[in-house]
């Protein structure tokens, strides 16, 4: 299929469906029931929402007792996580991605430690590694992290990915996928430059995505690009073919109403082209020369790594009832 051909479906969710995986970007149940994507992502943000929703009630009662028997926070934090992706295993078909805590990010031993720990429990809830991707930010010791990880079986997504340079380097260390954030990239320059608005092809986060999708396909990398983070239905639409795209239940829906035609923007070939690695030097000061992503990137950790304290607190309120 070729780009701006257009895609066959009664509207443009089932449309997207047909040339896109779907993932859904919650951990709300009712939505994801709802829309029937094929895999769901959460991240500290969403599971903090999704501990709040009234079908997590039975979840968050298990999580007041083992505060109550002395286990720590953390470890609660992380049974809770794994609880929920638990439930979401039960209503997707496919993938369902957990995430990391974003305050080991620049540790590759914990990261190791937790993604390992995190798998574990799952397995101890019925859950196999066929089923779970584990996320992690794509910082340096993150995708070395994933490298060891790949090995091991145990696949990972990475996120908070902003710049080329952190694509090359998580498909060079084998990750399973990875997720360029779409919406995050547009915010930094609609506040950088004073631009109220983008047209869609000249959006910069759309740009980086395709970007993405075109050096993978020409140079044979295998890692799944799942565009993320977005902002609009038309940002959606615009990468339209990309191997998965994971998309709010509010985007999911505005797509389901929208009864036009969908026109597929990305689709090429896998290429054999090669190139060399990327050194930890090279990944380093592509951060630090790209205000954008290395801005983007350290936000995103620290604002990760807020919810998942707050996620803490509100376990602790619990436990003093």
């Amino acid at each position: 299929m070729n780009p701006t051909q257009t895609a066959v479906g009664t509207d443009k969710l089932e449309q997207l469906k047909a040339v896109t995986v779907v993932v859904a970007d919650t951990g709300d149940i009712e939505a994801i029931k709802k829309y029937q994507p094929q895999d769901c992502t959460t991240n500290p943000s969403l599971i903090l929402k999704a501990a709040q929703l009234e079908g997590y009630g039975s979840l968050m009662e298990e999580a007041r007792a083992r505060l109550k028997s002395g286990e720590s926070v953390d470890d609660v934090i992380d049974r809770l996580t794994v609880r929920v992706g638990t439930e979401l295993t039960k209503i997707v078909p496919g993938n369902v991605s957990t995430e990391v805590d974003a305050r080991l990010s620049f540790d590759k031993d914990a990261l190791l430690a937790r993604a390992r720990h995190l798998m574990a429990l799952y397995e101890e809830n019925g859950v196999g590694k066929d089923r779970i991707l584990i996320k992690l930010a794509s910082t340096w010791e993150g995708i070395e992290a994933a490298r060891i990880l790949q090995k091991e079986g145990i696949r990972c997504n990475m996120t908070l990915l902003f710049n080329l340079e952190q694509a090359i380097a998580s498909a060079q260390a084998g990750a399973y996928l990875i997720s360029p954030f779409v919406g995050r990239i547009t915010d930094w320059y609609k506040k950088s430059t004073g631009t109220k608005d983008y047209p869609v092809d000249e959006d910069p986060g759309i740009q980086s995505v395709r970007e993405i999708y075109h050096h993978f396909k020409s140079h044979g990398y295998e890692t799944i690009i799942m565009g993320a983070s977005f902002r609009s239905a038309a940002q959606v639409e615009a990468l339209a073919g990309c191997d998965r795209l994971t998309i709010s239940p509010q985007l999911l829906g505005e797509l389901a109403e929208d009864h036009g035609k969908l026109e597929v923007r990305l689709d090429e070939q896998m290429g054999h082209e090669k190139e060399d690695m990327i050194t930890e030097a090279q990944f380093r000061y592509s951060l630090a020369s790209n205000a954008m992503a290395g801005e983007k990137l350290y936000e995103g950790i620290r604002g990760f790594a807020a919810d998942t304290e707050k996620l803490g607190k509100l376990l602790a309120e619990v436990k003093q009832d």
